[in-house]
């Protein structure tokens, strides 16, 4: 049988792309490899690299296709979607087959495993250890242990194994199982796994029917027997147990009958343990196991819903359908076609069991450890989960999208990613104080006293029940028990971990603060008295109504998401006696990072919401300006704080005048230099277009005047009519209301036309776009059109805003977020939510930033584009027809390309970066973060200090320049938020202020322009905007290579004589001793790093 260790190579690089790194495989020591590989791809000329089409000569062409060409294609027509979906997957399949070689490398080990089993010295047979009566109070588990340590101890003292250990089957402890792994080489390659059976006929079955009780209360207890006649409870799982050890060789040759001849059958299996591999659904106790969904292959063979000649991926569609369809918890099958009337009957296994699916005997639920124990309720927590993600593989599959395969079967989902709030119960010995509470003595009794599989079920019941209408699903995931030496004592239940809960959340009722319960005269009040205790009171309401009622503490959006953390440890602490201190709840723990100075209990939304309303009343007073000489046509917001997705939101100021000389003839403010450096203002910008008229110039230069003239005489009509603060310019309008400063940019729909005028020396005119058009139609026409379809997805998904600003802290944080802009990071963060493939669409920020980790460290930026199909403009065929212009015109496009309905062709937001150096660094950076991010928050003890994966890497910087606090605005906003700063020059009580702050003055920002300027040609240089103080510096690789020698570019260079000629090569001292010079005040030190470089 195969062991884990060669399951997992062998789903690696199943499409056999070298530019994306495969997902499969995560923590095999083989993403480093793809990832160093990515690093060297990306680093290539854009046209090396990338995925051309096959070079036919017109004779190939043309050429008729042969029959077997012609049966190939009508074969791909019928069995599959298309011939590209048909390669992936028999890549795949290649990939998780085992080869030949192999299959005679093992087959030879079981020979000799079998051989040595046989010589084992004083092993009785079966019906010399076993009695009648050994299916009571555990008599035959204890024998078969005795057996097998019997067993261990022989065979570990053969040289033939290299490893031999006991662990549990399928995480049932009272079934161990002896591993045997053969020395030298081929350790890895396989596991053999020993499991003691008893005759198929020894145990009466009538004995270990589900209705049945194996085990005694007084045995299990340790008491006498009441004496009271109350009957026994029955003990369905323990009755299971020893049932699948008698049908296993029978199970086995009906596998091999069914499935053995059936090469599509196989390959359809093969394919159903990857997609239940790639969603932790065959993981721990009560997984949906491989050998689960091979029975199922059989059941729909024999009720001719698959038939043996379909291909993998029909039996693959087949099975999922099949699964997102039926619901066994109502409507159980049956492999059995026996009319025996002894038999027992399905009501009887629904009865004891949540799913049931039964062997070819009738007698065997081959579902019963699906699920643990659900506390009298018909349903189970993973066949829920099962359901779930067939019907999400179906909807994936009917799409016909292009990238379904990769969606489908390579992208893993492990838990952390796959749901939006995770919680860790630990130690799971709080699970047995939680059984004497809830009185689960049966339970215990049928689990052979697993309190954690006792508990399950009705902790689940609980927390479902509670969660209500928040919860869409819930799911838990236990740790595999570990393997043990046959010389140690097994792991008991409280060393195996923590039991961990995923919660899928709906967003719509997500942040509801009140539980609703009924009038306090119904029979109902007190149940609902009794489940929420002291939390529930009596509340009147607008209708009259007096009503039982909890109401949560949440005052912001952050709080609201967090309301299931308070639901959960409030029930369990009493319902379970599970203090908090025990329930480790991951909901929010990144919110920090976007959390504003004095805003600790928000991330943001509120504050963001008050300047989004201030902007509406700002658009309607320019609505209903009388005077202007013509109308407004449009009036549109083109600011991240607009779209929701400005890191740190804006705040109303108020300047305090003792920071500030005031300019008193343009009623402005000047910084003082004696003072620390004022707070940072950004404006927000408004666009406001003017109606079309006859009267507009055609030239482009009076068209900018006449449009600088409309600047002005708006400041004037908006201080007239309405009192507001303005200063005008000869392109924007900057106003001050109610604290906030909007830019206002009137514009007019032809200049971009007008600007796209080129005349010939003969008089003819042309139309062709030149930077200036370019420039213009983007920030008029484009950029408003995406603040507005991003706002609307903000309304539509209230996570967006956590996510997208997550997504630029971290970018920013690693000093890469001048190379990418705004709007193209929150196209990324958008596509989350509009293709959230195979995931649903994130409701928390934590899980929103984890997939923007993953979808930028693993997409082919270099052969893909990343649609971002914003109010689902684009159809299909639109899609297949941007993705070929795409592989056309790669070689002409960005590094990094994303396509909106707005912009198909050109990705205007990524036209001036990031390079295929800066989008290398990102991947790498990404890929390093995500697992990292996912260990930390997946720890039971807690995720540690959550700031690791935000703090840059500075070791790979040639120079460091180190600013001074003191001249850095932002500074509070730091990844590292210093427990003391400067006052920056704001007053802390509202109230109207008539002076105009200063704008957009950032000391760092101005510095580093600077240092562009002078010494672009020599180095990248790299900041953090938000309260960075060190200016990472990279010199360029061809800037010390010896260039001849120029009297007109000296500048930064010294002049040396090699071979007999002037060279010039940087001057590194007093290139350093520049930036020390040109940032006096501001730079504290230039650290060089002098083994970095040389001369």
């Amino acid at each position: 049988m195969m062991g884990p260790a060669p399951a997992g190579e062998q789903l690696c690089g199943a499409i056999g792309e070298p530019e994306v790194m495969e997902p499969a495989l995560e923590g095999t020591g083989k993403e480093g490899k793809k990832a160093s590989s990515r690093k060297r791809t990306l680093a290539e000329p854009p046209a090396k690299g990338l995925l051309q089409p096959v070079k036919l000569s017109r004779a190939e062409l043309y050429k008729e296709p042969t029959n077997e060409e012609l049966n190939h294609l009508r074969e791909t027509e019928i069995l599959f979607h298309s011939s590209l979906l048909r390669l992936q997957v028999e890549e795949l399949l290649k990939e998780v087959r085992l080869s030949e070689k192999k299959k005679d490398r093992i087959d030879a080990f079981l020979r000799e495993v079998n051989q040595r089993v046989v010589r084992v010295p004083s092993v009785p047979e079966t019906e010399e250890i076993l009695q009648d009566k050994d299916g009571l109070n555990q008599r035959y588990f204890r024998k078969r242990a005795l057996y097998l340590a019997h067993l261990a101890h022989h065979l570990a003292q053969d040289p033939l194994f290299g490893s031999v250990c006991f662990s549990y089957t399928n995480g049932c402890h009272l079934k161990p199982s002896l591993l045997l792994r053969p020395r030298g080489k081929d350790e890895r390659l396989v596991t053999v796994r020993l499991h003691p059976c008893p005759p198929p006929d020894f145990f009466r079955p009538c004995r270990l029917l589900p209705t049945k009780n194996n085990v005694r209360s007084a045995w299990y207890r340790g008491q006498s027997p009441a004496g009271d006649g109350s009957p026994e409870p029955p003990t369905p799982h323990y009755n299971t147990w020893v049932l699948q050890d008698t049908a296993l060789e029978s199970h086995l040759q009906l596998l091999s009958t069914m499935l053995g001849s059936a090469q599509g059958l196989k390959d359809g299996v093969a394919l159903l343990k990857v997609w239940l591999r790639q969603r932790e659904l065959d993981k721990g106790q009560g997984g949906f196991t491989g050998f689960l969904v091979s029975m199922l292959v059989v059941f729909l063979v024999s009720t001719h819903k698959i038939h043996t000649t379909m291909s993998g991926y029909q039996v693959l569609r087949s099975v999922l359908q099949f699964l997102a369809t039926t619901d066994l918890t109502v409507n159980g099958i049956s492999l059995c076609l026996s009319s025996d009337p002894s038999l027992p009957a399905l009501a009887d296994f629904h009865q004891a069991f949540s799913v049931v699916f039964l062997d070819s005997s009738g007698r065997l639920n081959l579902c019963a450890d699906v699920t643990a124990s659900t506390y009298h309720q018909g349903w189970s927590l993973l066949w829920l989960q099962v359901q779930y993600e067939a019907r999400l593989s179906m909807t994936l599959l009917d799409s016909r999208a292009d990238d379904g395969f990769q969606l489908l079967l390579m992208t893993p989902k492990p838990m952390i990613r796959a749901f939006d709030h995770v919680l860790h119960l630990h130690p799971l010995s709080r699970l047995q104080a939680a059984c004497h509470r809830l009185k689960l003595w049966p339970e215990l009794q049928d689990n052979g006293g697993d309190y954690v599989s006792a508990a399950l079920g009705p902790l689940t019941t609980l927390l479902e029940q509670g969660l209500g209408t928040r919860l869409k699903l819930l799911a838990h995931s236990r740790p595999p028990v570990p393997e043990w030496g046959i010389s140690q004592d097994p792991p008991k239940h409280k060393d195996s971990g923590s039991l961990t809960l995923g919660l899928l959340l709906r967003p719509e009722g997500l942040t509801s603060v009140l539980e609703l319960g009924p009038e306090a005269d119904q029979p109902e009040a007190a149940k609902f008295r009794q489940f929420w205790g002291f939390r529930s009171e009596l509340r009147r309401f607008q209708d009259g109504a007096i009503r039982e009622a909890v109401v949560w503490e949440a005052a912001s959006m952050s709080q609201k998401r967090l309301i299931p953390h308070q639901v959960v440890t409030h029930l369990l602490a009493l319902h379970t006696d599970i203090p908090e201190t025990c329930v480790h709840y991951v909901g929010g723990p990144l919110d920090a990072l976007i959390q504003g100075l004095k805003q600790t209990s928000s991330t943001g939304e509120e504050a963001l919401a008050v300047a989004v309303c201030c902007y509406d009343d700002l658009s309607r007073l320019l609505w209903g300006l009388e005077g202007l000489p013509l109308t407004v046509s449009a009036v549109q917001g083109a600011h991240p704080v607009l779209r929701y997705t400005e890191v740190f939101p804006p705040t109303p100021v108020r300047p305090a005048s003792s920071f500030y000389e005031p300019l008193q003839e343009r009623s402005s403010l000047l910084p003082r230099l004696d003072k620390p450096c004022p707070a940072y203002v950004e404006p927000m910008t408004v666009v406001c277009h003017l109606e079309g008229s006859g009267q507009w110039p055609q030239d482009a230069e009076a068209v900018q005047r006449v449009r600088a003239a409309f600047q002005l005489r708006l400041a004037e009509l908006l201080t007239q009519q309405h009192g507001l603060q303005c200063r005008a310019t000869a392109t924007h309008t900057d106003v001050l209301k109610d604290g906030f400063v909007f830019r206002i940019r009137v514009a007019y729909q032809r200049e971009p036309q007008i600007l796209k005028e080129v005349q010939s020396p003969e008089g003819m005119i042309s139309l062709r776009d030149t930077p200036a058009s370019l420039r213009l139609e983007r920030d008029t026409r484009q950029l408003p059109l995406l603040t507005s379809a991003l706002h609307g997805l903000q309304q539509q998904h209230p996570a967006f805003s956590g996510v997208a600003r997550l997504a630029k802290r971290w970018v920013r944080a690693q000093l890469l977020g001048e190379d990418f802009t705004d709007e193209s990071l929150d196209l990324v963060a958008a596509a989350l939510f509009l293709h959230p493939e195979p995931f649903t669409p994130p409701s928390s920020p934590q899980v929103g930033f984890l997939r923007f980790l993953y979808l930028v460290s693993t997409f082919d930026w270099k052969n893909n584009p990343l649609i971002v199909n914003l109010n689902n403009e684009l159809t299909v065929e639109e899609q297949v027809e941007i993705r070929s212009g795409f592989l056309a015109a790669r070689t002409q496009l960005p590094v990094m390309v994303i396509v909106t309905p707005q912009d198909r062709k050109h990705s205007v937001w990524t036209q001036d970066g990031p390079s295929a150096q800066i989008l290398q660094q990102l991947v790498v950076l990404a890929a390093e973060a995500l697992p990292m991010l996912e260990k930390q928050l997946m720890d039971p003890q807690g995720p540690g200090d959550i700031r690791t994966v935000f703090r840059p890497p500075l070791d790979i910087y040639d120079v460091l320049i180190r600013l001074s606090p003191r001249h850095i605005p932002r500074h509070r906003q730091a990844v590292d938020s210093p427990a003391a700063s400067f006052c920056r020059g704001l007053l802390s009580q509202p109230g109207p202020s008539s002076l105009m702050p200063v704008l957009g003055y950032d000391p760092p920002q101005l510095y580093l322009m600077q240092l562009r300027e002078a010494f672009g040609d020599l180095a990248l240089f790299f900041y953090d905007q938000h309260g960075g103080e060190v200016i990472g510096v990279l010199w360029k690789p061809t800037s010390f290579q010896p260039q001849p020698f120029k009297a007109s570019s000296t500048k930064g260079r010294m002049v040396m004589s090699r071979g007999g000629e002037l060279v010039m090569v940087p001057n590194v001292e007093a290139i350093l001793e520049d930036f020390a010079v040109l940032g006096e005040g501001l730079v504290q030190t230039v650290e060089a790093r002098s083994e970095r470089w040389t001369v």
